[in-house]
């Protein structure tokens, strides 16, 4: 990629109020005190040097679901589990909830390191630490291992596509928000060039970047692929690679065998022999970078508005574990039909001035560690500026294109 490339993407960006402020979006005072989450060690070597938050609604059924949580860069195990409602859907339907949180340690913005080789291969880095987590709730839990999920937002979205590449044997689904494919990125010049260009590629090259990741010969994991149209951080082309990826590990065609709107958002999907769907996608029509916020199944809100916590009229969260085949039945242990309204949050001036940074702090943030479902019908219905030369020249020196 050029330098003028390099710079004329950078131009993009919102004036931010301190470069060094980066670490504080995402993040909001009341969330973490609204989060059931609880922090649990000594699940491991935990390798990547992860921290480890859970949440187990009473009364857990037997042979229960995992659900794993990643979030976006900035953000906290508990912030984001306020915004997006997962313990409220893992409370309401009886399963468990593992959220791995990123250290500015590892991370200054604590972003996943979804492009840093020694943190995406299998028994190592951070991918190891989160496998650990999720074999220490299986052990303490009593989780069916034949039902365990994970999802993310941007880095963490990308982080996921990881997870389901590195231990295909280990999920079996997972969902991508506003993320990347697995693979395309070795460092953080190649992480930018894909966040920005999103370069189209052979869907054989994809599916062997998945295939050789592991040892495994399948079953594979089925994916759910989810992004906004007007996302200005991760180009929304990376959807389509995304899916284009998992369709050739499935063995399915390009073409989707059924289309339709879900919440007024396009919805494409494809399923197996088996009349199982394995690959389903969704454009969030001129949403920017974030993960959908809306009303569920009956009228049921999950999660609070914050930044990169978006009003879209669809409920992510709930479709996806619908998906995942967890909303079926309503846990006999929830004590309420419905979820209490969730709290809007207010994001301040300087959070919203994130809204197209997530994933672009991971790439100005090196890690400083080293080196089945049925066949479906359509479901229906102020910025402060900052001396952007600076902060162009910091960029194109953690990206290797100044001294």
């Amino acid at each position: 990629m050029s330098l003028a490339k390099n710079v004329e993407f950078l131009r993009h960006f919102p004036k931010l109020n301190g470069f060094n402020g980066l670490g504080i979006y995402g993040r909001t005072a009341s969330a973490a005190g609204q989060s059931p989450l609880v922090e649990i060690s000594g699940f491991g070597t935990n390798p990547g040097a992860l921290k480890m938050f859970a949440y187990v609604p009473e009364q857990l059924p037997r042979a229960s679901a995992l659900v794993v949580v990643l979030h976006g860069c900035g953000q906290t195990a508990a912030g984001y589990d306020f915004g997006a409602g997962w313990s409220t859907l893992a409370k309401r339907y009886g399963f468990a909830l593992l959220m791995p949180e990123q250290q500015g340690s590892n991370n200054a913005n604590t972003c996943f390191n979804w492009f840093n080789p020694g943190d995406i291969a299998c028994g190592r880095g951070e991918a190891a630490s989160i496998r650990q987590m999720v074999a220490r709730m299986v052990t303490d839990h009593k989780i069916d291992s034949h039902r365990i999920y994970v999802t993310g937002l941007s880095a963490g979205g990308a982080m996921t596509s990881v997870m389901l590449a590195v231990y295909p044997e280990v999920f079996a689904g997972g969902a991508v928000i506003a993320g990347l494919p697995y693979g395309i990125a070795g460092n953080v010049r190649e992480a930018l060039g894909g966040m920005m260009q999103s370069t189209s590629r052979p869907a054989g090259k994809l599916g062997d970047l998945v295939r050789k990741a592991s040892k495994h010969k399948g079953p594979w994991p089925k994916v759910s692929v989810w992004h906004g149209s007007a996302d200005r951080t991760v180009n929304p082309g990376n959807a389509n690679e995304i899916v284009k990826q998992w369709l050739d590990v499935h063995g399915l065609p390009s073409a989707p065998m059924s289309t339709g709107d879900v919440d007024g958002h396009p919805r494409e999907v494809w399923w197996n022999a088996d009349g199982q769907t394995v690959v389903e996608s969704y454009t969030i029509t001129d949403m920017a970078h974030g993960t959908p916020l809306g009303l569920a199944g009956n009228d049921e809100p999950y999660g609070a508005e914050g930044a990169f916590l978006i009003e879209a009229g669809i409920s992510s969260s709930y479709h996806i574990a619908d998906f995942f085949g967890l909303t079926d039945r309503v846990s006999p242990a929830s004590d309420a039909a419905k979820p209490a309204p969730a709290s809007k949050v207010i994001p301040s001036a300087a959070t919203e001035s994130m809204q197209s940074s997530d994933v672009a702090a991971t790439l100005w943030s090196r890690s400083h560690k080293p080196v089945r479902q049925p066949k479906p019908a359509p479901r229906g219905p102020k910025r402060r500026g900052i001396d952007v030369g600076a902060a162009i020249t910091r960029a194109l020196t953690a990206v290797g294109l100044m001294k």
